[in-house]
Order: structure tokens, then C-alpha cells, then sequence
């Protein structure tokens, strides 16, 4: 079975779980899941201005209202329910758990207890970290010492 670290910041859509699901072809694939929900991940000003770039002046403006510490757990607990039960119903294997701090530590770890073949890494475009490199697929390459797939989410969950 092939394995992978599937990291994401809010519910896969079917898009995204057929998305994921069919990227190796007839091969059976087993999903580990990390999710850390966006207000857990940036300031506001760093989302602000995402929306901006994407041309979501609507987002932009309404992001104090993304849930942030215990609200964005909560969130993001629902979240991971519906992505395990999505890729579950699409006939994978899947488990995972919410990412409460450094996301990127807890992805190393877990590729090497489950000796991962590869990390996806599904978000939203986050264009100030992109530019810098700061995003977590670019700082995830330097990191996890296995192939990291970056892909952008379908559409808005």
C-alpha cells in the first residue's frame, strides 16, 4: 500500500477527495491526515491580504470572524471528521489528527513512524508565504526527506 501524509487547513470537498484519491492510478492508498485550521495558522493581516490577492475583497474583510485557539479546534475537529469519512467512503484508509503546534515538527515525525511515502500538502493559495518560501510544502521539502506534492484546493469548503 502506498502512503501518504495528506496536510490540510479545512474539510476536503468531494473534488478534493477524488483529487487525492486517484493521483497513483489503481494503486491502493492510505491517507494520514493532519489538519491545522486556518486561524490557528496566520495572523489575520497575512489572510487579509491572501483574500486580497485572490480577489476575495469580501473574505478579506470578514476574516476577524475565522475561529482562532479553542474556537478554530473545534472547527477544525468537525472538519477532519467529514475529510477522514470523505476519503473513507471513496474506499481508502484513512486516519488522522488535528495539529495544535508546529505542524511542521508533528510532519516529520509522522512520516518517520509511518515511514510515509510522500506528503500532500492540500490549502488554499497563501501567496505572502508562497513568495517567501514560508508556506508549509517549501519549508516541508527541507524537512521530511520524502516527496512533497503541493496542490490547491478545488473550491471553498
Amino acid at each position: 500500500m502506498f502512503t501518504s501524509v495528506l496536510m490540510i487547513e479545512k474539510a476536503l470537498t468531494s473534488a478534493d477527495v477524488e483529487f487525492v484519491t486517484t493521483l497513483h492510478g489503481e494503486e491502493t492508498v492510505g491517507f494520514h491526515v493532519l489538519l491545522q485550521p486556518r486561524g490557528d495558522q496566520a495572523d489575520r493581516l497575512l489572510r487579509a491580504i491572501d483574500d486580497v490577492a485572490l480577489g476575495e475583497l469580501d473574505d478579506a474583510v470578514r476574516e476577524n470572524e475565522t475561529p482562532e485557539g479553542d474556537d478554530a479546534q473545534g472547527v477544525g475537529r468537525r472538519a477532519l471528521e467529514v475529510s477522514l469519512t470523505a476519503l473513507r467512503a471513496s474506499g481508502a484508509e484513512a486516519e488522522g489528527r488535528l495539529i495544535e503546534d508546529h505542524p511542521l515538527d508533528e510532519l516529520k515525525s509522522l512520516v518517520l513512524e509511518i515511514g510515509a511515502d510522500e506528503v500532500i500538502v492540500l490549502t488554499d493559495p497563501h501567496y505572502v508565504e508562497e513568495f517567501f518560501h514560508r508556506d508549509w510544502a517549501s519549508r516541508a521539502r527541507h524537512k521530511v526527506g520524502v516527496p512533497v506534492l503541493k496542490l490547491f484546493s478545488h473550491s471553498k469548503a
